[in-house]
């Protein structure tokens, strides 16, 4: 297990995937027959990398299981056994995602042993965990990258809502006036969640009309109108109102803790989480909606988004700051000609080039790296080193040693204003 090995990655084709974005990242023919959605990279139970030992092609989670210290390392197998904690993915928004949030750790598990004894098969329709496991995650835009995170000021959803609020809500909008904390956000945000259909095909289009004559100048209301063209007629279409809008530069990332509501919109981006497929969906998508159980995990705190900018580790490398126990995303970026080593190392960890040309390994093994390539580097590999041959980025996802000390957060990292 002293070497480094090369992944293949599987591609998930779900509806809202881009034809083009991940099949140029892979140098893959484009446009792409399917919408390409996520490319996993890590051993998750539905989709594993593949790693090529011993003369073939095998998955990477029966190797972790087969040598779980080898790969994942001796502090990381103590903690979480033969499970690789986390999993990287690219994900490639041609539409928006639904407005979904993700368990703790206890509820996932609480949901998971109550959906197997009710025999509810992890391929169904109706099934809510996948896994036992929690779901903290942080999206990096690898282009301009719009997504929807956590409520905003709950004083500001009033006058938004105030703005295009049809006569058919009145009564339920001066219920939250009266009482603008969590407790009144939370009854609100559930009136609106369980209206009958019959209301959603009669309030919506007033409230869209509404909202047409103010998209010119707020993007609140544009994206309202972009996702009713979408999923028209779902009440998913205040989402912009109710949640921060955010718009991601390249290179700019941030972190979502569990039970806040989100939606990823547009754009291409490296996503990092903990090894888990766990999704409760409210809206704006035509899979399975489980509002009762959404309303159990939901935070219903205002949320003042955090955009995190990667902080300088060393020459070359730099990390994303988050809470997240299982994981750090990190960025090495390269110019033509430079030499970035490792040595010491402690832990697993994924690599995926997102531009330019390298070679990777140890002094007697080099191999080629172009972009889309993607490696496993076991912690068995005490060291390593690139040689760019052009200007390479890497991203790095790879485990979180608690013994190993990290840069401070800088307490002044600007936080984006309400959009």
């Amino acid at each position: 297990m002293d070497q480094i090995f090369i992944l293949q990655n599987k591609i998930q084709e779900y509806e809202w995937g881009s034809h083009s974005a991940i099949a140029k990242l892979l140098g893959l023919t484009q446009p792409s027959v399917k919408p390409q959605a996520e490319l996993w990279l890590g051993a998750h139970p539905r989709a594993p990398s593949q790693i090529f030992y011993n003369g073939k092609w095998v998955s990477l989670k029966e190797v972790i299981e087969k040598y779980p210290v080898q790969i994942l390392g001796e502090k990381i197998y103590e903690k979480y056994g033969c499970r690789l904690p986390f999993l990287l993915k690219v994900l490639a928004a041609a539409k928006p995602l639904s407005i979904q949030a993700h368990p703790n750790q206890s509820q996932a598990l609480e949901g998971f042993q109550k959906e197997n004894k009710l025999k509810i098969p992890l391929s169904a329709f109706n099934r809510n965990y996948k896994d036992d496991n929690h779901k903290p995650e942080c999206i990096c835009a690898l282009t301009p990258f719009w997504a929807l995170n956590g409520f905003r000021k709950i004083s500001d959803i009033v006058l938004l809502m105030e703005k295009v609020c049809p006569l058919g809500l009145t009564d339920i909008l001066q219920a939250f006036k009266a009482n603008q904390r969590s407790a009144g956000l939370k009854t609100f945000f559930k009136a609106l969640m369980l209206l009958n259909q019959a209301d959603r095909q009669k309030l919506i289009p007033q409230i869209i009309q509404n909202a047409n004559g103010l998209a010119e100048n707020e993007n609140v209301f544009s994206w309202m109108i972009k996702l009713n063209k979408q999923y028209p007629n779902d009440i998913g279409v205040l989402s912009p109102i109710l949640l921060n809008l955010v718009c991601l530069k390249p290179g700019q990332a941030m972190f979502l803790p569990a039970g806040e509501l989100h939606a990823y919109l547009d754009g291409l981006g490296i996503e990092l989480m903990a090894n888990s497929d766990n999704v409760l969906r409210g809206g704006l998508t035509p899979k399975h909606v489980d509002i009762p159980e959404l309303m159990k995990v939901l935070n219903f705190s205002e949320r003042k988004i955090e955009i995190l900018t990667p902080l300088l580790v060393k020459t070359g490398e730099s990390v994303y700051l988050t809470k997240a126990d299982e994981f750090e995303l990190l960025v090495i970026n390269l110019k033509k000609g430079q030499i970035f080593e490792e040595s010491g190392r402690k832990g697993v960890e994924i690599l995926l080039c997102v531009q330019g040309e390298a070679i990777i390994g140890k002094q007697e093994k080099m191999l080629p790296v172009s972009k889309g390539a993607s490696f496993l580097i076991p912690s068995s590999v005490v060291s390593y080193k690139i040689k760019a041959l052009k200007n390479t980025i890497f991203y790095k996802a790879k485990s979180r040693n608690q013994d190993i000390s990290s840069p401070k957060r800088n307490k002044s990292t600007p936080c984006l204003s309400v959009g």
